[in-house]
């Protein structure tokens, strides 16, 4: 499992453990699974779609930029 925190300016809107996170890249769509290497990506506009133990969640997003370190997975959304 990973933590995932997706951040806004407005407020936190999610933070939990997660099994996969699927986010809209500049470059193209791509997942993150648990032990994925450093990375640090922006985002355009799109869907982040988050795989939970016990299904799945969208969240919309205009842009922004996504961390991922040490199994901790940082969305910063617009």
């Amino acid at each position: 499992m990973m933590h995932l925190d997706i951040i806004t300016p407005e407020k936190n809107v999610y933070s939990g453990e997660v099994e996969m996170v699927n986010l809209p890249g500049s470059d193209g769509s791509f997942g993150i699974l648990k032990d994925h290497a450093p990375i640090v990506s922006t985002l355009k506009e799109g869907e982040i779609k988050v795989v939970e133990a016990g299904g799945e969640k969208t969240f919309p997003v205009k842009g922004g930029v996504v961390e991922v370190n040490n199994n901790k997975v940082i969305v910063l959304a617009e």
